[in-house]
């Protein structure tokens, strides 16, 4: 078993989940079918193609930066008739960022960062309007759990949400991972697809674990007493 981990940071993102008609709101953290979907795209996958070997992988999703909930309204225009359509609410996340990860296959996992590094349909976070800032790919990794993944890598947030908290040497950091059915400490979330069709789009119940892990922090002020003697300015003795 391999883990691919993906950084997911941008100016806006919005992971729907329960979203439907005029109001499409969005989860704290991306949703399974959120990324499921950004790497069926960078596969080159229509949205009628047979998902069940990514639904399969195991994922996970660590919280660095949790960002800001907004919300916009958007107008649109029915592309037959003309007409206009009802205008909708919508909710984003700014500025936030997320190390996510899949577990699964060896073979598949590595044809997932070719297809990251050289994607057929181009990547964004949760919906068309939301491009990544960074490259996404973090690398694969052949020799660690998924756990593991998201507890060893290095924290993500932007230098400055990292100074703002430069008295602590440690951040501690939500994670979100695919729970066993049957765990009595999950919850669950409608966001496992079974189709993406756009004529009759499916999704299940999937259960999920929330936890938290530790990570050092690179902007953590350091206490160290200066390499002098401040009497030497006057002099000394």
């Amino acid at each position: 078993m391999s883990v691919l981990a993906l950084l997911l940071a941008g100016p806006l993102q919005a992971w729907g989940a329960s979203a439907r008609f005029a109001r499409r709101t969005t989860e704290h953290a991306p949703t399974k079918s959120g990324v499921i979907g950004l790497l069926a795209a960078a596969q080159g996958r229509q949205r009628t193609d047979d998902l069940s070997d990514l639904v399969a992988l195991r994922f996970g999703v660590r919280v660095d930066q949790r960002g800001t909930r907004i919300r916009d309204f958007q107008t649109a225009i029915h592309l037959d008739t003309g007409k206009s359509m009802p205008v909708s609410e919508r909710f984003y996340l700014a500025d936030a960022v997320f190390v996510a990860a899949v577990e699964g296959d060896d073979a598949l996992i590595d044809d997932l960062h070719r297809a990251i590094r050289h994607p057929v349909y181009l990547p964004y976070l949760g919906r068309r309007s939301c491009p990544p800032a960074h490259p996404l790919d973090l690398g694969v990794h052949h020799d660690k759990t998924l756990e593991q993944v998201l507890t060893q890598e290095k924290w993500h947030a932007a230098d400055w949400y990292q100074r703002r908290l430069r008295h602590q040497a440690e951040v501690t950091l939500n994670l979100l991972t695919d729970a066993p059915p049957g765990d009595p400490g999950a919850d669950s979330l409608r966001d496992l697809p079974i189709s993406f069709d756009p004529l009759h789009r499916r999704y299940a119940l999937r259960g999920v674990r929330s936890d938290t892990v530790t990570v050092p922090n690179p902007q953590a002020h350091r206490d160290t007493p200066p390499d002098h003697d401040p009497t030497l300015v006057f002099g000394g003795e």
